[in-house]
């Protein structure tokens, strides 16, 4: 919830422009599409008003539909790919209609009055996947009654980022009548419970300075926290960090762990990127003090790494950055709030857990992945013979709590519900694979590294972004934002690959149906 609020307050006004300039529609859709799966029972006949938001200045007849599945957030936040991201991209080289499509139960489109768990047993991907299927085949236009703009009679395209690129990629594969194409930017088809290796791709592609003090660093505090439990190192390295009102210790290894996590915030885009992964290792690099204030602690600094199982001088002055950055951002960012440290930072409140009014936002995500996504990201899963970069205390069971307590899911995540359409092996004619290099989502994708490679054709496009992260080719700049360098040339390069390979996809259809687009029913714009 702080993260949301944080992003909320960095929306620039023009963004806030948006929903004027894109108004918000609804289409009526059925809340349980599969009454023969005792899963959603008791079942229900009744429909709800989902969003969607479109743009047809590009389109023009024999055009196709792009709709963008909008995922695990309010749709109104996509709109910014409408007007001149990846929708707008293909819209205009396509004489395209563009859709932003949000994904029930997130933003404004409640199937149900409350997000209790019982309630939440619509919030399926299977659920999703007909949702997107059954607008393509339903959708009238506000404004364009006169044309039948469905699946039944012109190409739709589907594209989605992260979770999304998986919604796409099952729906290309699963109602292939329907969608023509997909293209799955970062998509994580494959489900995976213990998933480690989201911190794979800072160790393998971070500042070598950074992931070697974050290591080593993390060996330290977990050498204290699991090896000294009836001493009194704990506290005093709680107490060194400024957090030593933290209760339990995984909590505190929880809460001192963020800084390694801002890889996924980099963006080639200065409006949507975070500088918070450059910043958290420019501090813990550093082997000189960047907090003056923090340097009387060094003598408690050298005695815990020696307690730790270190004793390299240059550990001394990353050990008292690292105190400074968590202070910095984590204890004052508590103080100004207003709460105790326990309240800012554990994992375990049960009263939280239990709110599910329909302004509880964050129960939608974490029932998703508690009942069949898993992701759950670890410490604990790292292999023995590898120095993890966040705590062995981050392990399944901590992870896993808001499952237990907000859900009373007590068993690991039904992943085989998802893996059933093949996982990272997925495959299917018109669906693009476009990942990046960097991303902390690759291992759950098509371009995990260890799997065969595969040739990419404009039937089955299979594109990784160099020095790329999550889903880069969303984001687009208008001419006039466009410099040397901006947007880079391996994104510049992908997104004309999309805009080319999608015009591939719109002819072949036209082949296949003949001069059928130019029938009455089209008619005039």
């Amino acid at each position: 919830m702080e993260e949301r609020e944080m992003r909320t307050a960095l929306i620039h006004p023009r963004d806030t422009d948006l929903e004027k300039l894109y108004p918000a529609q609804t289409i009526q859709i059925p809340i349980d599409h599969f009454h023969n799966d005792s899963i959603y029972e008791p079942h229900t006949n009744e429909t709800f008003p989902l969003r969607y938001w479109f743009d047809a200045s590009h389109y023009q007849p024999g055009g196709p539909v792009i709709v963008l599945q909008g995922g695990e957030t309010d749709g109104a936040g996509r709109l910014r790919y409408l007007q001149k991201g990846i929708v707008a991209q293909l819209s205009q080289a396509t004489n395209g209609l563009g859709v932003i499509f949000e994904h029930r139960y997130y933003g404004e489109s409640h199937p149900t009055d409350d997000f209790s768990t019982k309630n939440l047993r619509f919030l399926t991907t299977d659920q999703a996947l007909a949702d997107q299927a059954y607008f393509a085949q339903n959708v009238v236009f506000p404004g364009l009654e006169h044309l039948n703009l469905t699946s039944h009679n012109v190409p739709y395209i589907a594209y989605g980022g992260s979770y999304a690129g998986s919604v796409v990629a099952f729906l290309r594969k699963l109602y292939p009548d329907v969608y023509w194409g997909a293209i799955a930017s970062s998509g994580v088809p494959e489900a995976i419970y213990d998933y480690w290796e989201y911190y794979e791709a800072a160790r393998i592609y971070g500042p070598r300075a950074c992931i070697e003090a974050t290591q080593k660093l993390t060996h330290v505090i977990d050498n204290v926290l699991i090896n000294h439990t009836d001493t009194e190192y704990p506290q005093r390295v709680k107490n060194i960090f400024g957090l030593g009102n933290i209760t339990r210790n995984d909590d505190f290894a929880n809460a001192i762990a963020q800084g390694i996590a801002g890889l996924q915030g980099l963006n080639w885009d200065p409006a949507v990127n975070s500088t918070e992964f450059g910043h958290y290792c420019g501090n813990i690099s550093s082997t000189e003090v960047l907090y003056p204030g923090i340097a009387e602690r060094e003598e408690e600094a050298k005695e815990l790494l020696a307690v730790g199982g270190y004793d390299e001088g240059k550990l001394v002055n990353q050990l008292l950055n690292y105190i400074g950055y968590v202070n910095a951002t984590a204890v004052k960012g508590c103080k100004r709030r207003g709460k105790s440290q326990d309240e800012c930072f554990t994992n375990y409140d049960s009263k939280f857990y239990q709110q599910d009014d329909i302004t509880q936002e964050w129960r939608l995500w974490a029932y998703q992945y508690c009942f069949e996504w898993g992701y759950l990201q670890t410490g604990s899963g790292v292999p023995a013979d590898q120095l993890p970069l966040i705590s062995r205390l981050i392990n399944l069971e901590f992870t896993s709590t808001v499952c237990r307590e907000a859900f009373n899911i007590t068993t690991p995540s039904q992943v085989e519900r998802i893996n059933k359409h093949g996982g990272v092996n997925i495959s299917y004619p018109r669906l693009a694979h476009v990942d990046g290099e960097w991303d902390p989502w690759r291992a759950a994708s098509p371009h995990r590294i260890g799997l065969p490679g595969r040739e990419s054709t404009v039937s089955e496009p299979f594109i990784l972004i160099e020095k790329g992260v999550h889903h880069w080719d969303e984001n687009g700049l208008f001419p006039n934002e466009t410099r040397p360098g901006l947007p880079p040339k391996p994104v510049a390069d992908v997104q004309k690959a999309e805009a080319e390979f999608v015009k591939a996809w719109v002819e072949e259809w036209h082949k296949a149906r003949g001069d059928m687009m130019y029938g009455d029913d089209m008619g005039d714009l």
